[in-house]
């Protein structure tokens, strides 16, 4: 008991540097890419990171409207010229890319330029699956800044050719949210250097109508 009172201080530390050093490496390696507003480069093609719609007490997600609204811009800014909506599929009553899709065509953009990628389970899948599956080489990521910086170090890190635009509305994240991203950072270099994740699922590929 002695012996592990006196390595726990040291382990807790040594646990807490780790999560500090990953995340300043995470930002400082992808921050150049990451965009706001009218600054943003011109891509091909934007990918669209899936959330719910909605919260769990009914309400709109404000990062689902937030990521919907901000693609539409890139869209009539001409920005991009195709969505690729990724997200989770895991029952007919929870759809992520099918909810994209209809909120993209209530902000008026034709679905001739949206895929659907029903296999992005994380954020991994859907970066790694916009090249190996869709063939995307090149892509603007769209999603919330906190999230923007992993994001890009995941499509870096595969040889992606990435930009990413940040769509917030200024509102603050919440601490939960904000400490749960710190750590997903750091899961996320370990994912990488460690373990060497790859996809749940490739499958055969599927070449984008870009119009």
């Amino acid at each position: 008991m002695k012996r592990l009172r006196r390595i726990l201080p040291w382990a807790l530390a040594s646990i807490l540097l780790f999560i500090l050093i990953t995340n300043l490496w995470v930002i400082a390696a992808t921050s150049d890419g990451v965009y706001e507003k009218d600054n943003i480069p011109s891509n091909d093609v934007a990918l669209v990171l899936g959330t719910s719609k909605q919260t769990n007490d009914g309400r709109p997600n404000r990062f689902f409207v937030e990521r919907m609204s901000a693609a539409a811009d890139l869209y009539d800014n001409k920005k991009i010229r195709h969505l690729l909506v990724s997200g989770d599929n895991s029952s007919k009553y929870y759809n992520e890319p099918r909810d994209m899709l209809k909120a993209l065509g209530d902000l008026s953009v034709p679905a001739g330029d949206i895929s659907l990628d029903f296999a992005g389970f994380r954020t991994l899948d859907s970066v790694v699956r916009s090249r190996e599956v869709f063939g995307q080489n090149s892509i603007t990521i769209v999603t919330q800044k906190f999230h923007c910086y992993r994001s890009l170090f995941i499509a870096r890190k595969f040889g992606i050719d990435a930009v990413a635009y940040a769509a917030d509305n200024g509102s603050r994240v919440g601490i939960i949210l904000a400490l749960r991203e710190i750590l997903a950072r750091s899961f996320a270099v370990v994912d990488l250097y460690i373990f060497q994740r790859q996809p749940k699922f490739l499958g055969e590929k599927i070449k984008l109508e870009i119009r």
